[in-house]
């Protein structure tokens, strides 16, 4: 009877060398294939928001996450996701998406002070007898470029009217690219610059352009972080209704100013629609295509102070301010664009710590001017 032949074990050394190896492998091959599909875009689509938890009052956006449950990211299908603009439209809504910068999205203020809350509280009905429903998708930092952006993606939402609102700050050229937001979502930023031959340099340096690495698993380990973070913060936003970090005190809006007449890299006397970004306007318009469109001039805080004969605030010299009014009305007759100037809608005591952040007061005296313009647009005024 033969002994049974035996291969002896390979040494502990050999054995833990090749589970390294494989490892290794396994590890490079996970990146190249994460790079190479880059899958972030549709891992933004997956969300807890309006099943598990409601839709948020608007697009995700803060810096201290720990107490405004909350928290800024760059992946658009997320922030849209998370909104309550995604969930279905019902049959007797009239859905009216509020565009623009930190003013509409509500700076200082809880998200039930905001426009398109005392818009939907007013309780809103159109002459063919649907519920007026605003949705809010102001995003902070002023950029006409980063509303197109915006804008971009809203007609799977349904809108039956888009309320655009913008001020003279958002037009000037250096603004446009300014926003995070826009900077790391370069290639639709460059695809919207070609579809609509905007003024704007597709190689700006202040574009992202992420390298190889950067798309790996590893490079993308904040992205989808905060992709998590998202998620795991609507439970503590759900239950505290909190999503904005805001301060018991701030630094008032100025009202004193050096006698400075210039506007950005611009000077007196005269402000034309080729100094600044109204070719980006245009296509915000043409971006909505079937939907129309209510730009609107929204509220600015006029001062009384020293050298106020110069500059109604802090962002506007009085002769740049004039002419912008001046030059948006006419370009919204000629082009038959729905518009609305409501620079002087809010008193000037509601205004907080800029010169268009408003109280809650001040967001109702919008209001009472903004529904009755919508109103009149959905039953075909003109």
């Amino acid at each position: 009877m033969s002994t049974p032949v035996t291969t002896p074990a390979p040494p502990p050394t050999r054995l833990i060398r090749n589970v390294l190896v494989k490892a290794a492998l396994l590890f490079v091959a996970v990146n190249l294939l994460f790079a190479a599909v880059n899958p972030l875009p549709a891992l933004g689509r997956l969300t807890l928001y309006n099943s598990v938890l409601p839709g948020r009052l608007r697009l995700p956006y803060g810096e201290s996450p720990e107490r405004s449950y909350n928290l800024s990211l760059y992946n658009l299908n997320a922030l849209f996701g998370s909104h309550a603009v995604a969930r279905p439209k019902a049959a007797d809504e009239y859905r009216v998406l509020l565009v623009g910068d930190s003013s509409v999205w509500g700076y200082l203020l809880p998200a039930p002070q905001t426009l398109a809350a005392q818009l939907n509280a007013a309780g809103l009905v159109t002459a063919d007898g649907r519920r007026l429903v605003a949705y809010n998708l102001g995003y902070p930092i002023l950029s006409l470029t980063k509303d197109l952006l915006l804008l971009s993606r809203l007609a799977p939402y349904q809108p039956d009217l888009i309320v655009w609102l913008v001020t003279l700050e958002s037009f000037p050229a250096d603004k446009q690219l300014f926003p995070p937001l826009v900077q790391n979502n370069a290639a639709e930023v460059r695809a919207l610059i070609a579809r609509y031959q905007l003024n704007l340099d597709p190689h700006d340096p202040r574009l992202v352009d992420p390298s190889w690495w950067d798309r790996t698993l590893i490079g993308q380990r904040r992205a989808l972080a905060d992709l998590l973070r998202l998620q795991l913060y609507g439970f503590l936003w759900a239950g505290t209704g909190i999503d904005q970090d805001i301060p018991a005190q701030y630094t008032p809006r100025q009202e004193d100013f050096e006698p400075d007449a210039s506007f950005h890299d611009l000077q007196p006397p005269h402000l034309t629609a080729e100094d600044v970004a109204f070719d980006v306007l245009a296509a915000g318009v043409e971006a909505a295509g079937p939907t129309p469109i209510l730009l609107i001039n929204e509220p600015m805080f006029v001062s009384a102070g020293q050298n106020s004969d110069i500059r109604y605030n802090f962002f506007y010299p009085r002769w740049a301010y004039d002419d912008y009014r001046v030059v948006l009305a006419h370009t919204a007759a000629a082009r038959g664009w729905p518009y609305v100037d409501l620079w002087d809608a809010a008193a000037n005591t509601e205004f907080t710590d800029s010169p268009i952040h408003l109280t809650p007061l001040g967001e109702s005296q919008l209001a009472a001017r903004v529904g009755p313009a919508i109103l009149s647009l959905a039953e075909g005024a003109p």
